[in-house]
């Protein structure tokens, strides 16, 4: 009897920590804010100014743009469990039980996980919308989850 009050409260402790949907879409919607800030400021500069700042070109706004993406979605994740975009919206990755992410774990689902979400245009994410504890595509295949912060 002891272990069927356990895993319910589990259970339920688990679904209480799922965050809502938006909240992982805002998150996102950071992350991607990352890769296209500076191409933005640079098409800006462009259009405010006659002629453009000339700070850089679009080819090397838009490199530094995917490299700062990619060290906030893979590089930060690993290191800390969250990009920015997590790390705003109050989100951590972790095991698919609760417990703290392997980071090799983490490697696999945030490159997996950009690669699913571009190829299927964001349907592994959509996934979420109707998995009982908010889980993506990303996060069923590598066994992890995303969580509010405790």
């Amino acid at each position: 009897m002891d272990n069927v009050s356990t895993i319910d409260t589990s259970i339920h402790r688990e679904t209480e920590l799922a965050p809502p949907f938006l909240l992982r879409v805002g998150a996102a919607i950071i992350d991607y804010l990352v890769l296209i800030i500076l191409p933005v400021i640079g098409l800006l500069s462009d259009t405010f100014f006659a002629g453009g700042l000339h700070l850089m070109t679009d080819r090397t706004l838009w490199l530094i743009g995917v490299l700062a993406f990619l060290f906030n979605v893979v590089v930060l994740s690993v290191l800390f469990r969250r990009s920015l975009g997590k790390m705003l919206a109050g989100l951590t990755i972790v095991g698919a039980d609760g417990s703290p992410a392997n980071r090799g774990k983490i490697l696999i689902r945030q490159s997996l996980g950009l690669l699913i979400t571009l190829a299927t245009g964001g349907l592994g994410f959509l996934v979420s919308v109707f998995s009982r504890h908010g889980r993506t595509l990303h996060d069923l295949l590598t066994g992890t989850a995303v969580v509010r912060d405790r």
